[in-house]
């Protein structure tokens, strides 16, 4: 049993998306463009309306996975092919685009905290131009486990004997929130091969006696343990990890694809109607 480093700290930079809706960017920036299998995690977070209130309206995706976790808030997902979604606090939505999806993500509140993640995850070549799928869940069904001042709740993989709801066959994902009390310790097995970060979003905490600071990617190195441990004030942070696909990455904005060809071919086809071919299938709880 290896406990993994601290191999990087990624500050985010602050970065407008939608219809002007500020997130925190921690993957897909110029300091980490990527971390095979993950393209871009985005945390967003504010009390204020005025900052998230005209939401995330229709747009295209070809070629990835998103996965939106919400915290707080309520959001609602329509798509050009019928499909609508509710996703509240503490629910989840994973979205293969795949051969391509036009949705949009749009607050369902006028008032409050609305706060969440949005991770993009990558498909190999063979699943680029297959069917769109959805898994969405509410926050009933999300498992948790609860040890000596620790709880974590399973999105994806395995944790404490409790499997996650979300599955993403091709990357063997680990996602977990992690709530920890001041001083305390977290572990978690995470397979030798597998990339891994953490994000702290609440509270400190430390790694090997490293500090991991809050709003900022700490990207482990190798290993096939992760320890980390609260600060004084607690910590609140998700823990993630996939198997990375090794294959070359051609992105443009909202199509990720294998080569500059391909990219050229989702913008025709966006441009011509062509995107969406199939209509998803849904599942989940």
């Amino acid at each position: 049993m290896t406990f993994r480093p601290i191999h990087q700290i990624v500050q985010t930079r602050a970065v407008t998306e939608g219809a002007g809706v500020s997130v925190r960017r921690a993957i897909g920036t110029p300091e980490l463009g990527q971390l095979d299998p993950f393209l871009m995690l985005d945390h967003f977070g504010s009390d204020d309306p005025d900052q998230y209130i005209a939401g995330f309206p229709e747009h295209p995706h070809r070629g990835f996975v998103t996965l939106t976790y919400m915290l707080d808030g309520h959001m609602e997902h329509r798509d050009s092919m019928g499909n609508r979604g509710d996703l509240v606090a503490g629910g989840a939505q994973w979205m293969k685009a795949a051969s391509g999806v036009l949705h949009s993500e749009m607050p369902r509140q006028t008032d409050g905290l609305m706060r969440g993640f949005q991770l993009w995850i990558n498909l190999p070549a063979a699943e680029k131009m297959s069917d769109p799928a959805y898994q969405e869940f509410g926050p009933a069904v999300v498992p948790e486990v609860v040890g000596a001042g620790a709880r974590a709740r399973v999105l994806a993989g395995e944790y404490g004997g409790a499997r996650g709801i979300v599955d993403d066959p091709n990357t063997a994902l680990l996602y977990l929130d992690a709530t920890l009390a001041p001083g305390a310790a977290f572990e978690a097995p995470v397979p030798a091969s597998h990339a891994a970060f953490a994000y702290v979003f609440e509270g400190a905490a430390t790694v090997e006696g490293r500090a991991a600071p809050g709003h900022a990617l700490v990207v482990f190195g190798a290993g096939d343990r992760v320890r980390i441990v609260a600060g004084d004030a607690g910590a609140r942070l998700i823990l993630v990890a996939g198997r990375p696909l090794g294959e070359p990455v051609a992105r443009y904005g909202p199509f990720v694809m294998n080569t500059r060809e391909e990219i050229e071919q989702a913008l025709a086809d966006y441009r011509d109607g062509r995107l969406v071919r199939a209509r998803a299938s849904v599942s989940g709880g």
